[in-house]
């Protein structure tokens, strides 16, 4: 059911650092102008972040001073990532329904009075998915095996039509079948993951040797580029952008520049598969979660190699014979330019542009991180990683560690998959300059504003429940 959220006491979790750098390039910023009729027709009643009321506890998370969070919407399904188009409206892709039923479909959010919180509520679709932008005047949707386009004219908020199909037929066996979406100017980017976890003959066998040459690489592990204007199209019809990449979720262009960025799910088990390599402490350590920038051509070396961010270096994984120092074939492999600690899986990421926050914000990137799979190896000291945490950038380039920006997602349970109360999944940034974050646990959606030192804040509300019963009901179409 929708709702507003009820109020918790807000829950804090430690901060800490890490290192990344950059370059530009020469791509003009993707998608970010309106589509026809857009900027005549503003439905939205978009107030002022620094008029808005935000929730008493931020809607249960926690944020840097001067920061606060109002609840968009609640209980809302398996909400994956987000877009805002930019008359404000609001687009989520859902993995599954609130019912738990994998028809998910697209959510439609507006707020018509002003208030930061959805009023009008609406579904479209049925197939459940993870990737979602607004390019052109149209919605992408990135179900596992398609990617759909509706287009939206004018005020409205839901499409008048079906969807017309732009690829089909992606890869989905086994392994990591959700697939993410971003563009540059002129096309769109899909990140195909792998089927497995390190392409051995048996997956996640004990000292299964790895397949060499990985058949997976040819479809699968790496980025592809198409064109978005076409309809019909199959993965061989699209470009391999760049290949050796196990799954980048996390996948964006740097508006400005045509530079696209990846934090990568790195591998699992190298202590459950290889305990004469290694020993569970160093699977909770290793493999990095790597941050990387992506050229046309490049091999990130998955699953022949991954990162050891002990050792600053990309070794040879034990499927391919390598021993935790071996480096081998991975010589000529591209590095990350920023790593996180393993296992944090990152889920979303957004560059930010506008100028509601202050200006060490202005060009950096947040990225969403669900939080540690295998949390129970970890020393009770270590950090899970269920934050969204911010990577400075200077001048067009990365600059010093990253900083924790939003925790507390995991409320009054515990900091595991099944444990935590919410789960940070998509990132957007709005057109005012605020920052959307969903959460695929709670199906919770906030927006972060910053209103300085004199933060306005909500009393604590009950349910809205004509709202409700408009979210619940009649507000939702098929």
């Amino acid at each position: 059911m929708l709702q507003f959220p009820r109020f918790a006491p807000i829950r804090v979790l430690g901060a800490w650092v890490l290192v990344l750098s950059t370059s530009t390039c020469t791509e003009p910023t993707p998608g970010a102008m309106p589509g026809a009729g857009e900027s005549a027709s503003r439905p939205n009643a978009t107030a002022p972040a620094a008029t808005l009321a935000c929730d008493a506890d931020n809607g249960g998370i926690s944020l840097p001073a001067g920061f606060c969070a109002i609840v968009v919407a609640d209980n809302v399904g398996l909400a994956r990532h987000i877009a805002v188009r930019p008359n404000g409206d609001i687009y989520v892709a859902l993995r599954r329904n609130p019912n738990g039923s994998d028809n998910g479909g697209i959510l439609a959010l507006r707020d018509t009075d002003g208030n930061g919180k959805a009023n009008r509520v609406e579904r479209f679709g049925t197939l459940g998915g993870t990737g979602i932008a607004w390019y052109q005047g149209a919605v992408y949707f990135a179900a596992d095996d398609r990617v759909l386009r509706y287009p939206i004219s004018g005020g409205a908020l839901v499409p008048s039509s079906a969807p017309v199909t732009v690829v089909s037929g992606l890869p989905t066996a086994v392994e990591h079948k959700a697939k993410n979406i971003t563009f540059g100017s002129s096309y769109m980017y899909i990140n195909i993951a792998s089927g497995s976890n390190s392409c051995q003959v048996q997956n996640r066998t004990l000292e299964s040797p790895g397949k060499d040459p990985c058949p997976e690489l040819a479809t699968r592990a790496g980025v592809w580029r198409f064109d978005p204007a076409r309809t019909g199209q199959k993965q061989a019809d699209g470009l391999r952008f760049a290949t050796g990449l196990r799954d980048m979720l996390a996948l964006a262009i740097k508006p400005g520049t045509g530079v696209l960025y990846g934090v990568q799910h790195d591998r699992d088990l190298l202590g459950t598969n290889w305990p004469q390599v290694f020993t569970m402490a160093d699977d909770a350590a290793v493999p990095s979660e790597e941050f990387v920038r992506i050229r046309r051509g490049e091999d990130f070396g998955w699953p022949y190699c991954y990162h050891d961010g002990l050792q600053g270096k990309k070794v040879l994984a034990p499927e391919y014979g390598g021993d935790g120092q071996l480096v081998g074939r991975c010589s000529t492999k591209q590095l990350p330019l920023l790593i996180f600690p393993a296992h944090w899986a990152p889920m979303s990421m957004a560059f930010y542009t506008r100028q509601q926050f202050p200006a060490k914000y202005a060009g950096g990137a947040f990225v969403a991180f669900h939080g540690d799979l295998f949390v129970a190896t970890r020393p009770r000291t270590d950090d899970p990683g269920y934050h969204v945490v911010f990577v400075p950038f200077v001048n067009g380039n990365p600059s010093g560690g990253y900083e924790v920006f939003a925790s507390g997602f995991v409320g009054s349970g515990t900091a595991t998959p099944t444990g935590a109360e919410h789960r940070a999944t998509g990132l957007a940034q709005g057109p005012d300059g605020s920052l959307y974050i969903t959460d695929d646990k709670g199906g919770r959606i906030w927006r972060v504003i910053y209103q300085g030192l004199e933060v306005k804040r909500a009393p604590p509300s009950h349910i809205d429940e004509e709202w409700a019963r408009e979210a619940t009901g009649q507000g939702l179409v098929g």
